[in-house]
């Protein structure tokens, strides 16, 4: 009879984890689909980097338009453009342009084009705690990198349960580290140039290039 009830809680409690994954899931990819939807996104968001032990506490801010897979980061003085196949990386402190081809593919890099949509692979996840936020109601799902050797310890995502937006991103590192991006404004549809994500090498006479294979 204690084997079987057990195992009876081991099977109850499995099953709830099992439809408190899928329930994260289809949360995340009610995001993902919604996002899809609009032309563009325009976002002004905060970032902050900290590390206790350390001493580090990186605070600063930044914004990005997205347009598919294409995208026009700035943060940290330094201004990315991908557009589509290329990534340039301005820095006007060291006049130097880097040209390479974008990292998205690497494993355990989230960069802006894909930032709704990495949970996909290689993480496993869960329904987190719900927060108020000046009358927000925001849920978190926690995401658990399956490869044991990656560098994050874990991901929490920030969803808001009206809009179903992206709040904040909140990664935190096996070192120590958490990095925070918490969105200020998340516009969409917004009017953008025709040669917003096209890099023109005219207004950066004088620099110097650096590309790499």
């Amino acid at each position: 009879m204690k084997h079987i009830l057990i195992a009876f809680v081991f099977l109850m409690s499995f099953s709830t984890q099992a439809q408190d994954a899928a329930k994260a899931k289809s949360l995340l990819n009610e995001v993902s689909q919604k996002v899809k939807s609009y032309d563009n996104i325009s976002i002004d968001f905060k970032y902050v980097l900290k590390n206790v032990s350390e001493n580090i506490n990186q605070e600063t801010r930044g914004d990005v338009v997205i347009e598919g897979d294409k995208y026009l980061l700035n943060i940290l003085g330094v201004t990315r453009v991908f557009d589509g196949k290329t990534l340039y990386t301005i820095n006007p402190a060291d006049e130097e342009v880097t040209i390479s081809k974008d990292n998205s593919d690497d494993e355990g890099s989230i960069t802006p084009s894909k930032m709704l949509s990495f949970y996909k692979d290689g993480y496993t996840y869960k329904m987190d705690i719900i927060q108020n936020v000046n009358g927000r109601k925001i849920q978190y799902v926690k995401l658990s990198p399956i490869d044991t050797n990656s560098e994050i310890k874990s991901v929490l995502l920030g969803i808001d349960a009206q809009t179903k937006h992206i709040y904040n991103l909140i990664e935190t590192g096996k070192n120590g580290t958490t990095t925070t991006l918490t969105v200020n404004s998340f516009k969409t549809n917004e009017p953008i140039s025709k040669t917003l994500f096209t890099f023109d090498k005219n207004k950066y006479k004088g620099y110097y290039i650096n590309k790499l294979d």
